[in-house]
């Protein structure tokens, strides 16, 4: 019996075009509460942990009050902006819908909330469209590969049988933590160059390749 190949991607910065939102919601959110307002650079530089992560990454001196009253607002303003899901990049959904035909076992792995993913699958009607999927505030926040590791598992999948593809650091080391082999792309909230110290198998320009790598 052939074992079926499982492909986790990340969700902001890798699928979807929501750099620019969440980056001007940490500011936002920044502004609520009289702290120093993160340049867009700085925001989005904390893309892709978890949102509790992300505040202490930002803002080390706060404590577990103003990381929660922070990632409050922050929620309160995704919220309001997410009533409009954010675009695909380009050739993803079609990329996406072929592995899926292709019999490819497809899961997330996402800094989001549970909240936050459901709503855009919902949003984007791929609700039940994923085999699997795992959020940062179920479970160990990137880079621990306790993420992975329970998708894996999930699936009943080994980490020689698996690609992580993601767009930031904590993507790449993630999946270096599990050993499993990993694809980056090159558009989202982190340089290439960055991406290509985990040697990665590629390093995508266009989303569609990846069918070349898998």
């Amino acid at each position: 019996m052939t074992t079926k190949t499982l492909i986790i991607f990340d969700w902001d910065g890798t699928l979807s075009d929501s750099v620019a939102r969440i980056s001007r919601c940490i500011q936002l959110a920044a502004i609520d509460h009289h702290l120093p307002q993160p340049s867009f650079d700085q925001a989005k530089e904390i893309i892709g942990l978890g949102l509790n992560e992300a505040v202490r990454h930002l803002f080390p001196q706060a404590n577990a009050d103003m990381v929660a009253r922070f990632s409050d607002s922050y929620s309160a303003h995704y919220r309001r902006e997410d009533s409009s899901p954010c675009a695909f990049f380009p050739n993803v959904l079609t990329t996406l819908q072929q592995l899926h035909s292709a019999g490819y076992l497809l899961a997330v792995a996402t800094g989001k909330s549970r909240a936050g993913l459901d709503r855009v699958l919902e949003a984007t009607k791929l609700t039940g469209f994923f085999h699997s999927s795992r959020c940062a505030d179920e479970t160990r926040s990137k880079p621990h590969p306790l993420m992975l590791e329970e998708l894996l598992s999930e699936q009943g999948i080994g980490p020689e049988h698996a690609f992580m593809v993601g767009d930031t650091e904590f993507d790449m080391e993630m999946a270096v933590n599990a050993k499993m082999s990993r694809i980056a792309v090159s558009y989202g909230a982190h340089d290439a160059s960055r991406l290509l110290n985990y040697q990665p198998v590629a390093c995508l320009d266009d989303f569609s390749n990846i069918i070349n790598y898998c």
